[in-house]
């Protein structure tokens, strides 16, 4: 294990520091300011390598937490990346974006602060980026075996490379263009910034990872001739259809999807132009909805300047603490404090929106909202309660309802259910050769989860091609009635 006593001698959590509100929300770069390589090797000491280590439940890519926590208390970096990298293709996502469920699940959280996993994990990755430890992994044969992989979040990006070091040729299609899906345009740079993107393609490309941008399957090639041109399909094009709210005023101006106001914010940050972009500059902003995405909107509104925010919740505020009904190890669901709410803007909770009220020119001016009531279950506004609170942009941030891959159930024979796409526990879909990811299949959900889906899928498909696989697979819900 790493240090015996640590947990007993180091009993606080130490993170690095975030930088001072009112110098990071005039820039766009991450908000944490460097870490203390000493503070990094007592967090790393305090892990106990419990006999039945829980983190590794906790964690859906059962990342082997003990003993890179050793390696770094060791000061053995490149053998910590190694550990790392055996079972995560991208622990530069997972250490900035992942809620860390293995912490929740951390053995010493019984009665301590849970140790700093996340933090180690990425201070581990950014160790080797930085000293050269991204090394490519260049197959030793080919299969002549070819892959399309629809989408370049980190699901696809975590199955093309895995079956690219199988041997197999992968060929990564992108709609957007540039590579990485939500983590190029969805997520914020003040939580990833893309140089981290950039380095991790470059490594792909070098393995032999070919990457098609600008390329919308469904639309410029059709379905049918994919499955023609490949042996096989990935298809891992996320769970991006948004959530409406279907009231009266629906239809005035200055309303607007959560994800297209990111997605521009990030084309801006990274230089291009982007005629009549959705801005916040100047304006009182609300965002309906209290979970990441609404958290995101929020600290893009403060540094494009907004005079006002207030994040709308419907639902009561989580708890501040681990509720009775979820104990350890599981992930409790808490009330947080991201580094955005530490920026400022107010979140109002048990919020109903009745109606968007528009001004002469058919702009939003203001939301009639009310009081929530729980009625039979439902959530509903409360009568004799409504008010008024000015608007001048709208973000709705109320979640996805299912995929939007264009074309997939009309050009093909794909199942799909409850807005999804259909798939066994091989996550074979109902079309002979094409497999569902991530997302597409899950519905939305956590950048580890994705990353576990496209390792595990790559296993699937290189049995699926050579009738065997030695490519590791996470244990995943929908493998349990399958073992390779």
């Amino acid at each position: 294990m790493a240090d015996p006593q640590g947990f007993l001698r180091t009993r606080d959590r130490e993170l690095p520091q975030r930088r001072p509100i009112p110098l990071r929300v005039k820039d766009w770069h991450e908000v944490y300011e460097p870490g203390d390589p000493e503070a990094l090797k007592r967090q790393a000491g305090r892990c106990m390598d419990c006999g039945v280590p829980f983190c590794h439940q906790g964690c859906p890519l059962g990342n082997l937490i003990p003993e890179w926590n050793d390696l770094v208390w060791r000061d053995d970096f490149e053998a910590a990346i190694e550990r790392l990298h055996a079972t995560n293709n991208f622990p530069e996502f997972t250490g900035r974006i992942c809620p860390a469920p293995c912490e929740s699940a951390c053995v010493l959280a019984i009665n301590q602060p849970a140790v700093t996993i996340k933090n180690v994990e990425v201070s581990v990755i950014d160790h080797a980026m930085a000293n050269g430890g991204l090394t490519p992994h260049i197959p030793q044969r080919l299969t002549e075996k070819t892959v399309a992989v629809v989408g370049s979040g980190p699901a696809g990006l975590a199955a093309a490379q895995q079956l690219t070091r199988a041997g197999h040729t992968v060929v990564v299609f992108e709609r957007d263009d540039r590579i990485g899906g939500l983590l190029r345009y969805g997520i914020p740079d003040f939580k990833l910034e893309k140089h981290s993107v950039d380095s991790r393609i470059e490594q792909m490309e070098a393995e032999g990872t070919r990457f098609r941008v600008d390329t919308n399957i469904g639309v410029d090639i059709s379905w049918e001739q994919l499955n023609e041109r490949f042996d096989a399909v990935v298809v891992a094009t996320g769970a991006l259809a948004p959530r409406d709210l279907d009231i009266p005023g629906r239809d005035l101006g200055g309303i607007h999807f959560a994800m297209p106001y990111l997605s521009q914010a990030n084309r801006l940050v990274a230089g291009d132009s982007v005629p009549d972009h959705i801005s916040a500059v100047g304006k009182h902003v609300i965002i309906l909805g209290g979970g990441d995405t609404g958290a995101d909107c929020l600290g893009t509104a403060h540094r494009q300047g907004a005079a006002s925010v207030t994040t709308l919740a419907i639902g009561k505020p989580l708890p501040d603490s681990r509720p009775v009904s979820e104990p350890w190890p599981l992930a409790p669901r808490v009330f947080e404090i991201t580094s955005a709410h530490e920026e400022g803007g107010e979140r109002q909770f048990l919020v109903s929106t009745v109606e968007f009220l528009g001004d002469a020119t058919g702009q939003v001016r203001a939301l009639r909202i009310a009081e929530t009531e729980y009625r039979d279950g439902a959530r509903v506004p409360q009568p004799g309660t409504e008010r008024e609170i000015p608007a001048d942009l709208v973000l709705l941030a109320l979640g996805f309802s299912g995929t939007d891959a264009a074309g997939l159930s009309e050009q093909t024979d794909v199942a799909y259910e409850s807005g999804l796409a259909k798939r066994d526990a091989r996550y074979a879909s109902t079309v002979p050769g094409t497999f569902i990811a991530g997302d597409a299949g899950r519905g939305a959900s956590l950048v580890v989860w994705a990353i576990a889906e496209g390792r595990s899928v790559a296993a699937h498909v290189d049995a699926y091609l050579t009738g065997s696989t030695v490519l590791p697979a996470p244990v995943l819900a929908t493998d349990q009635a399958f073992s390779l």
